[in-house]
């Protein structure tokens, strides 16, 4: 096998960093060692097939972004990164595992599902992959499908409590699975704001002719998340149930979050970059048809609200665990437009797949949040919370060479005509200056990634079968 050292930069992981060399013998790592040890001979820097200079940089491990959406039907078209494309951008920006979602639709088998996806996705992917199980239809044959999840390496499942007629369970439906979650281990995922309010108040909006995208924002208000947040978490408290509440967006849902898990319960929050850095206003609230490129649910957040500085101080003390991105993106052209007229027909997603690291890593520059942490938020607790760590998610003899060498001194230009190989005709960050750059990402030890050149292929990417929660309490 071939063999590769990583020399001269500084190891960084959730707990510390410390000048490291790092060995990597096929696609695993063999050793950490301290710079210029001899424990494996005198002069390692010949003995290896590949040498990697770091000297100066952040040496990582690779990101795992575990919410995106490639491929997904919604409203009429299908988000525009397929997982060829899709996953070279996360490879781009640093990510070297993403967790997708497979989607079991109304009247359909959950195992169908799931197949559906598994063909999607097989000898397509440029880095590794993994796949939550959508439940769109809760009855007594889904909740018995639910017990055959785990053998498929498929640990986590998601309800929603929106999208009436499409995915929201109900309830009862609701009580049901997590039941089935309480019994086998599986993590509950949920989408929470209340699906038939917002309804309601999205059709009086358009019938009194608020239809720009900005009324999207105002058709989501932050109660609506709020209750839905706590509605999921009693349910949870009720059933013993893990929950992970997915792309929290308000300051409120974040608090009871927060107030869940001082109670000690198994309750968890991630949230996505837009959230930290967009807003109601500036974005949704564009010039004419412009804020069409940042609908996506739950919505931007006024910033006269200041939930953006609450989700970054959620980071700071763990009350939200983690970042995700919920990438799925849909062009202007031909996908959103569908909502001209009609903020409702809008497909909801934005693309930031390949900014995920970049972006969190500007909140390091920025004093957010420590270096230790980024590192903690964007991979650690992504492997620990999906079942994935100790071979992902850590430097560490054994764990998969999954690693990304960060340049602090470099700089990265956010664009759709600079930094930007998502399958989408705009950038929404465009305009954004990152102090620091991506400079080689390694997937299972091969360079995917290095100095501004894609080396990896389709199909590089493999499935992985994830195990139970490494992080409940």
């Amino acid at each position: 096998m071939a063999t590769t050292l990583i020399t001269g930069g500084t190891v960084v992981s959730s707990t510390g960093r410390a000048r490291a060399d790092v060995l990597i013998d096929g696609e695993t790592i063999a050793a950490v060692l301290e710079p210029g040890s001899v424990l494996l001979g005198t002069d390692l820097t010949s003995a290896v097939d590949t040498v990697i200079d770091a000297t100066g940089k952040y040496v990582i491990p690779g990101g795992i972004d575990a919410h995106t959406h490639m491929q997904m039907p919604f409203g009429g078209t299908e988000a525009s990164d397929t997982f060829e494309t899709g996953t070279r951008a996360a490879a781009w920006g640093g990510t070297t595992t993403i967790v997708d979602f497979a989607i079991q639709s109304y009247g359909e088998k959950v195992q169908d599902g799931l197949a559906a996806w598994h063909e999607k996705a097989a000898g397509n992917c440029a880095i590794d992959y993994g796949f939550h199980q959508i439940i769109g239809d809760v009855n007594e044959e889904s909740l018995r499908a639910m017990d055959g999840l785990l053998d498929e390496g498929v640990s986590s499942f998601k309800l929603f409590m929106a999208y009436p007629g499409v995915f929201l369970s109900n309830d009862g439906q609701i009580l049901q699975a997590m039941q089935k979650s309480a019994a086998t281990g599986l993590m509950t995922m949920m989408h929470a704001e209340n699906g038939s309010a917002i309804d309601v108040f999205a059709q009086q909006l358009v019938k009194d002719g608020y239809t720009e995208p900005y009324y999207h924002g105002v058709s989501r208000p932050w109660q609506m998340e709020e209750e839905a947040t706590h509605r999921a978490i009693m349910l949870a408290n009720l059933t013993g149930a893990p929950l992970y509440v997915v792309h929290v967006s308000a300051k409120q849902a974040v608090g009871q979050i927060a107030t869940a898990r001082d109670n000690g319960q198994n309750v968890y929050g991630e949230t996505c970059p837009q959230y930290l850095y967009l807003s109601l206003e500036d974005n949704l609230g564009a010039d004419g048809f412009e804020g069409a490129k940042w609908v996506c649910s739950t919505p931007l957040r006024s910033k006269h609200e200041h939930h953006q500085d609450q989700l970054w101080q959620a980071l700071r003390t763990n009350d939200i665990q983690m970042v995700s991105t919920d990438h799925c993106p849909f062009c202007m052209k031909g996908q959103k437009e569908l909502g001209v007229g009609n903020f409702t027909k809008i497909p909801n997603g934005i693309g930031s797949v390949e900014h995920r690291m970049d972006l969190l890593y500007q909140g390091v520059v920025n004093g957010h949040i420590s270096l230790e942490r980024w590192v903690e938020i964007t991979s650690t607790t992504p492997a620990r919370m999906f079942g994935m760590y100790g071979k992902k998610g850590v430097i560490q003899p054994g764990a998969d060479a999954d690693i990304l060498v960060y340049d602090p001194n470099g700089h990265t230009s956010i664009g759709y005509e600079k930094t930007h190989h998502m399958n989408l005709d705009y950038s929404a960050y465009e305009g954004y200056e990152i102090d620091g750059h991506v400079d080689t990402v390694l997937s299972r030890g091969k360079v995917v990634v290095d100095d501004n050149t894609y080396l990896g292929a389709k199909g590089d990417g493999r499935f992985i079968k994830r195990g139970l929660s490494q992080y409940l309490i």
